[in-house]
């Protein structure tokens, strides 16, 4: 029977012990978890208690309750660090594009840094396809639809030569947040899309050229223009 840790409310501490027991037994994503009988048994606590801490694990992506089929465990994605971003940012006052500036700095340092692995890494036929990615912008751009989709496809080829699972994730995860903040406040779309697509260009001529400065210029330069972008939305100026 497993002593679980003192000093912290009694529901955390059956969390970490059914994580800890996860983890001890080695369990991976999608295998079976124990019973809620035999976790009451391991764990020393009542059924009310195992379902609570369960319930509390699956809204962490650790666990996947599936009714009528039993307990498995999670995929553990980062879809709470998604939601807990989107309400940390949508409960700023709609003139305050503070905590959306912060999120973006933080995507501009991740992308900034990971272009220096990115450029001997990334080969012809990745470049060629980015190079697609944004003649097709520029085609959906100059018949007035918007391509977020493509742009979002963009920096996820970009950094696809690293072979980082967990960097795509990342990424998302930011895009993901920024989207339901632009939804949520009904921000207009791109103004200037041929700037934008302008921006992108820049990006895979940098790269070509194997010049990791010029591309981490580049980068920044995007980044500039998004913000400024989301704090004229925030204040109301198209």
């Amino acid at each position: 029977m497993r002593r679980m840790p003192e000093g912290e409310p009694r529901n955390s501490r059956i969390q970490r012990a059914v994580v800890q027991l996860i983890l001890d037994r080695k369990l991976r994503p999608g295998a079976p978890l124990p019973t809620e009988t035999e976790l009451m048994d391991a764990l020393r606590v009542s059924r009310n208690s195992v379902r609570e801490a369960l319930k509390a694990l699956q809204a962490l992506d650790i666990v996947e309750i599936r009714h009528g089929h039993g307990t498995y465990v999670g995929q553990a994605g980062l879809t709470p660090l998604v939601d807990g971003l989107t309400f940390r940012t949508l409960t700023r006052h709609d003139d305050d594009p503070g905590a959306l500036a912060e999120l973006l700095q933080v995507r501009e340092v991740l992308e900034e840094g990971l272009l220096r692995r990115v450029v001997p890494a990334v080969t012809d036929p990745v470049l060629d396809r980015l190079e697609s990615v944004v003649t097709r912008m520029e085609a959906a751009g100059r018949s007035g639809r918007p391509f977020p989709e493509l742009d979002r496809q963009f920096h996820e080829l970009l950094y696809a030569p690293l072979g980082n699972a967990l960097v795509p994730q990342f990424l998302g995860a930011f895009w993901t947040v920024y989207r339901r903040v632009a939804g949520a406040r009904g921000w207009t779309d791109d103004p200037a899309p041929e700037v934008t697509v302008r921006r992108h260009r820049d990006i895979v001529i940098a790269l070509r050229a194997r010049d990791v400065a010029g591309a981490q210029h580049a980068m920044a330069v995007h980044f500039r223009g998004i913000e400024s972008r989301a704090a004229q939305e925030s204040r109301g100026v198209g």
